[in-house]
């Protein structure tokens, strides 16, 4: 008798492993995921209270009030706008509209683990392009487009490198790929990025009609615990998402709580204000002990341990656990030597440098 096996590729996809702490029962400061340091915003905390009430009934399927509020917030066309269980769901759901067996997904080769899970999940072939000193090389990408490429996912800005792509050189990757490939900008740190030669996709989008924006509410809002994700394309584009995505994807607190963060102007500014003056600071003093850190334009550093065969990143990241602090090792991207630390509160981010001080210096 034939045994009960999954679909081809199921296996080859890993599971997600999240940081765990080797002690129980200690509280842990965990920079291991890319939290927003000061938390959510009041006005969403409220909003999410208020609708408890309300948790008996089924949210609204159109995330009528939430996308209303997107199209404020970015002055945006309504119909160009549809949402999702996290931005890791909008991911999903591309690759079930738009690509399969026999296709291929184009990402690069640091680009995030979401990117070739939702490949696989198709029975579809990821292609992975080379990076250049772990920024995306956007020939690289077009070289390897093809008849085939269905999917081209860029995230920009690039988790766990921290780095981007200016927009004429995106510009340039949608002009260079095939007509039939769908352009998806993975922009779930858009909000952390202060630089005049960026977009996180809105151009790109009026000026195509293959090219998708992903965002989130998890990073700078600082709802990772709700999970909410949108996306802005093309009218086309998002009808056949909305045909592909479960009719109730994003819960009622959850739409309440993002609606009501994007009003919250003065949390966001606070946000970005705490990134900008911990994250330069902390750079500041990893780069005093001999650390390589990449610039990032996220609420995180990528970091570069000092060869050393009696300091490992493990040896490194053992020493952190038992300081009770939890950060991120990058093996799984093929980064042994390296970390992802999370820009923390001032408190956080003293302890971990004390931390560190201990064997760097």
């Amino acid at each position: 008798m034939e045994r009960l096996t999954p679909r081809a590729g199921i296996g080859q996809i890993a599971p997600h492993k999240p940081v765990r702490a080797p002690h129980g029962g200690r509280p842990f400061i965990d920079l291991s995921l890319s939290h927003n340091a000061i938390g959510p915003s009041p006005r969403a905390i409220t909003a999410y209270r208020q609708a408890a009430s309300n948790l008996h009934r089924y949210p609204d399927s159109e995330h009528t009030m939430l996308r209303a509020a997107i199209a404020r917030r970015h002055d945006i066309a309504l119909d160009h706008i549809t949402c999702s269980n996290g931005s890791d769901e909008m991911i999903q759901l591309v690759a079930e509209a738009y690509a399969g067996p026999g296709d291929e997904v184009l990402f690069h080769q640091y680009g995030y683990h979401g990117f070739a899970k939702a490949a696989r999940l198709v029975g579809a072939t990821p292609v992975v392009a080379a990076e250049r000193d772990l920024t995306v090389d956007v020939e690289a990408l077009v070289e390897l487009a093809g008849d085939k490429t269905r999917i081209v996912f860029l995230a920009n800005p690039n988790n766990p490198t921290g780095s981007y792509v200016p927009v004429e050189q995106v510009q340039r990757l949608r002009a260079d790929l095939p007509a039939h490939t769908l352009l998806v900008l993975d922009s779930a740190y858009a909000e952390y990025v202060r630089r005049n030669n960026y977009d996180p996709g809105f151009g790109l989008v009026d000026d195509h009609d293959n090219v998708l924006m992903v965002r989130t509410f998890s990073k700078s809002h600082g709802l990772a615990g709700l999970r909410v994700g949108w996306a802005y394309g093309p009218p086309a584009i998002i009808e056949t998402l909305d045909r592909v995505r479960p009719a109730y994807n994003v819960g009622l607190a959850a739409q309440a709580a993002a609606t009501a963060a994007l009003g919250d102007e003065e949390h966001e500014a606070a946000t970005l204000a705490h990134n900008d003056e911990c994250g330069a600071w902390l750079a500041h003093e990893l780069r005093a002990m001999g650390v390589r850190v990449y610039p990032s334009v996220c609420n995180f550093l990528l970091i570069r341990v000092p060869p050393d065969p009696a300091m490992s990143v493990a040896t490194l990241q053992r020493h952190l656990w038992d300081h009770g602090i939890l950060v991120k090792s990058l093996t799984s991207y093929n980064l042994p030597d390296c970390l992802r630390i999370t820009i923390g509160t001032e408190e956080e981010n003293h302890a971990l440098v004390a931390a560190l001080r201990e064997v760097l210096d």
